[in-house]
């Protein structure tokens, strides 16, 4: 377990950076309580995610606008949730900015429906780097100050957390899949 932290600690800041272009949520919490332990700057990791994050939804928001025949392959089989999304862009497209990077599973799909959608590219810029600054602030130091208690838990009930996370984030996949799915009549 300590060769583990050890190479987190090394390698820490590269793998959030990536981890954050992405989604980032799970790495963030992760390096907040590895701060928390002393082995990563809290302030360096709230940097590093952020910049990462900001950059990460700004290149899916323009693959979605001028990319939409070379990105459609690899959606196959979201061609519901991504109309779900575009559905909400248009009735909530400012807020959803912000909302999109506290929910999983929606997180790379919202800026690639936003760019189908011809979301202004200025304004999602805007909205994306305070989005994502607050993100990072949030989740990074929440985790940091909440660090030694739930390195605690994990010491003491073993994989729990771990299996209620994968459950929560199952819930929400299948939540999802029925939320974007067609009425049937």
């Amino acid at each position: 377990m300590q060769d583990t932290i050890n190479s987190l600690a090394t390698y820490g800041y590269v793998i959030l950076f990536f981890y954050s272009l992405g989604g980032g949520m799970l790495a963030i919490i992760a390096a907040g309580i590895l701060s928390a332990q002393g082995s990563l700057d809290i302030w360096l990791c709230v940097a590093v995610a952020f910049a990462a994050n900001a950059l990460g939804d700004s290149i899916l928001f323009y693959i979605g606008r001028h990319n939409k025949s070379a990105i459609m392959p690899y959606l196959k089989g979201q061609e519901r949730k991504l109309s779900y999304c575009s559905l909400l862009v248009r009735k909530n497209g400012s807020w959803l900015v912000f909302l999109q990077k506290f929910i999983y599973g929606v997180k790379t799909l919202v800026p690639i429906a936003m760019g189908l959608a011809r979301y202004s590219f200025f304004k999602f810029n805007i909205l994306n780097v305070f989005a994502s600054l607050i993100w990072a602030i949030l989740l990074g130091f929440g985790s940091y100050y909440l660090g030694d208690s739930l390195a605690k838990l994990v010491e003491s009930s073993g994989y729990l957390p771990a299996v209620v996370v994968v459950c929560l984030l199952v819930a929400g996949y299948i939540w999802l899949g029925r939320v974007s799915a067609k009425k049937v009549r």
